[in-house]
Order: C-alpha cells, then sequence, then structure tokens
C-alpha cells in the first residue's frame, strides 16, 4: 500500500487540498452558519454531509463513470443551476426568517436536526459545481497513470478528506464562539439576513462558474 502513491507528489497534493478547504466557498459558509445557529457539535453533522458527498465523487473518479460525466457538457450544467438553485432557496430562507439549515431565529424547528444538517451539507456538496471542477481539473494532474486508480483514489481521499474534516470543524468551532450573540433575540434576525446575503452572493459564484 505504500507504494500506491507518487509520494513526490502526493504532500503537494494535499497542500493543495487544504488551501482549497480554507478558502471561503459554499461548503464553509453552510458551516459556519451552522456553528452560529447550532454550535461547534452540530455544525459537524454538515462537515460530514459536505466530505460524504467528497467521498462519493472520489468513488466515482475511480471508475470509468467519472469519465463519462467530466465530459458531458448537459451534467455539468445541471449541477451547477442545481446547486446555485439548493443555494439560493437556503439564502432566501434565512432572509425571511424561515426554517432552513442556517437559519437562527428558528433554530430548533424543523429543518434543523442533525440529520438535515447532514443531508443540507451532503446535497450542496454534490450539487457544487466546483467540487466537480476539483475532480475533472486539479484531481487527475496528481494521479499517476503507472500506477493502480483504486489504491491511489483511497490515499487521495485519505488526503482530502482528514484534512478538509480539521478545516471545517474549525470553522464550526470559531463561529460557535460567537452564536450567544447572534441567537440573542435582538441580534438573531439580522444574523439571518447576513447568513442569507452570503449564501445568495455563493450562489451567484456557482452560477459564474463555466465548464
Amino acid at each position: 500500500m505504500l507504494n500506491a502513491v507518487n509520494w513526490d507528489t502526493y504532500w503537494l497534493y494535499v497542500l493543495t487540498e487544504m488551501a482549497l478547504s480554507l478558502s471561503p466557498g459554499p461548503a464553509v459558509m453552510l458551516v459556519i452558519a451552522c456553528g452560529l445557529a447550532h454550535g461547534a457539535r452540530r455544525s459537524t453533522c454538515a462537515s460530514l454531509g459536505i466530505l460524504s458527498a467528497n467521498a462519493i465523487y472520489f468513488a466515482i473518479s475511480a471508475t470509468a463513470l467519472g469519465a463519462v460525466l467530466a465530459a458531458s457538457r448537459e451534467f455539468f450544467t445541471a449541477v451547477k443551476w442545481v446547486g446555485a438553485a439548493y443555494l439560493v432557496y437556503v439564502g432566501l430562507s434565512a432572509i425571511f426568517g424561515r426554517s432552513s439549515p442556517i437559519t437562527v431565529s428558528t433554530a430548533g424547528t424543523r429543518g434543523n436536526a442533525p440529520r438535515d444538517l447532514y443531508f443540507a451539507g451532503l446535497t450542496l456538496q454534490l450539487a457544487n459545481p466546483k467540487t466537480l471542477i476539483f475532480f475533472v481539473a486539479i484531481l487527475p494532474q496528481f494521479v499517476d497513470a503507472r500506477l493502480s486508480i483504486g489504491p491511489q483514489m483511497m490515499w487521495l481521499a485519505a488526503g482530502s478528506i482528514i484534512p478538509e474534516f480539521f478545516i471545517l470543524a474549525g470553522y464550526g468551532w470559531l463561529a460557535s464562539r460567537a452564536r450567544r450573540i447572534a441567537t440573542d433575540e435582538r441580534y438573531a434576525r439580522w444574523t439571518d439576513r447576513i447568513a442569507g446575503t452570503l449564501v445568495l452572493g455563493a450562489a451567484a459564484l456557482v452560477m459564474s462558474v463555466t465548464r
């Protein structure tokens, strides 16, 4: 197993993945919003949903199906618009104070259960075209064609998912430090509006992504 990857490039891959994970995006925004609304422990549910989606994409990339999806303009376009539509729904729900994974003023209501936060993270990441771009444009650069694909994908998945878990957990923990203020009745609605606006901005970024 130690010969399953090219170690000369593997650690560069890990550093690249960490830099991408640290950069703000829809996934980070969702985790921050969940940390504000529900605390660090509950924000982990959203993080696990995000990482589950990444694991699914790694599994697809290890098969011929990955190449088929990567070459499909229709699939890319569908992913982009589904992802953007979901982010718009979440953002507008927060702005208007309706129950959603990032709505602080309705924390504890239906739509905020751990399974709902997990599903929100899973859906967002599966429908995020930036995730697809990573697997289409960046990941292949670190795959050695001389080595077996399956074991390589296992190592590459570990080098991506493990660091990203701790990075997302860190964002959730930092956001949870402001939870007492964010969930105060005097500020909760403003928190909803700010979080919703940021998520709408993320939706605009998703819609601007071209193949």
